[in-house]
């Protein structure tokens, strides 16, 4: 049995370096709902986003769906983020233990843009209207442990984007696998190996805009005097795939003591619609009797070579969070993110985690 599902992962991990080999030409801004490349999870973000390997909690919905296989109890995660230029983030998932067959997660993705004013030609300071725009991801998860060390997980997705009055629509699936091994466990346990983990994300249909925006009234022939210039007409716009992500990542424990835990982590991303990029994340856990634990969590991206051009920056993460047991096993945490962009500003992100 063993043997089959290292061979099941063989395959998965081949078949992920066929599509690391099929992309060499510049996609940069060739997708659309780019929206679901922004990371969910103060933790995960505070690493700088190398969590594939990591992940354990709801915001495993997002990483790599095998990691929600790790969920002990039912669980919620309620995220919110102010993002560049006030647009603002939410997500809200939950993780649901089913016995004997595994894991449930549902998950819900929100981007508000705020309103805008309507700008014509003719009109260029504005028309007096406003109008709006959002994304939605609505998203739903099974994972399962099928032996100790592996895990397996799939998310079916469904995205949404609207403009005012054009909107567009796609289905998406996340596949993820995670294994733990005992290499390089300093206490000699599979539970403080190296785990390595890999996920593909938004592999699905491609997204269209359609809409009443997209009617307008043409003249057929402008120059010729008596021709009625009130003809419908429809814009045609042209399909636009999804932002394919594939992650790989290990994590290490070099610390593990009684009151002190070390997670290092690594993550290398190939998109379909940028330059391939490296994650470095590090977080440290301070176990306080009678109370929980206290965590610090530290991180680097790299990948912006897409906006800068030549030049690749590297997006630096500071987080900080607090997490209290009740009950036994039961446990509130609250997690606070920092995010340096660079020439875009800075985010930060909050996130509150109740287990039950």
């Amino acid at each position: 049995m063993t043997y089959m599902f290292r061979k099941i992962f063989c395959l998965f991990f081949l078949f992920n370096l066929v599509l690391l080999n099929a992309q060499t030409i510049n996609r940069y801004g060739t997708t659309a709902a780019n929206f679901l490349e922004i990371g969910v999870g103060s933790r995960a973000t505070a690493m700088g986003d190398a969590y594939v390997a990591v992940a354990n909690d709801v915001s495993s919905i997002y990483w790599n769906p095998a990691g929600l296989s790790h969920v002990s109890n039912t669980s919620g995660l309620f995220m919110i983020q102010p993002w560049l230029v006030d647009i603002d983030m939410l997500f809200a998932g939950g993780a649901f233990v089913v016995p004997n067959i595994g894991v449930l997660g549902l998950g819900i993705t929100h981007l508000d843009y705020g309103e805008m004013d309507v700008t014509n030609l003719e009109y260029q300071n504005g028309t007096g209207e406003r109008f709006g725009a959002s994304d939605l991801a609505a998203s739903l998860t099974f994972s399962r442990k099928i032996v100790s060390w592996f895990s397996f997980g799939t998310t079916m997705k469904y995205i949404s984007s609207n403009i005012w009055h054009s909107s567009a629509s796609a289905f998406a699936l996340d596949l993820g696998v995670l294994v733990k091994t005992d290499f390089f466990s300093f206490t000699g346990q599979e539970k403080d190996g190296m785990n390595i983990g890999m996920s593909i994300s938004n592999y699905g249909t491609r997204m269209k805009y359609d809409g009443i925006d997209n009617y307008q009234p043409i003249d057929i022939s402008e120059y010729e005097e008596g021709n009625y210039g009130d003809v419908s007409g429809q814009f045609r716009t042209s399909e636009w795939e999804l932002p394919l992500i594939f992650r790989i990542g290990v994590a290490l424990k070099p610390i593990v003591t009684n009151v002190i835990n070390l997670t290092v982590s690594a993550d290398a991303l190939h998109p379909n619609n940028n330059a391939e990029s490296l994650n470095l994340g590090a977080i440290i856990n301070n176990k306080i009797p009678g109370f929980g634990e206290v965590s610090l969590a530290m991180g680097a991206k790299s990948g912006m070579s897409g906006i800068m051009k030549d030049k690749n920056d590297i997006s630096l993460t500071l987080g900080v969070g607090a997490k209290l047991f009740y009950l036994g096993n039961k446990s509130l945490s609250i997690d606070y993110t920092y995010k340096a962009m660079g020439i875009l500003g800075n985010v930060q992100m909050y996130t509150v985690g109740l287990s039950f």
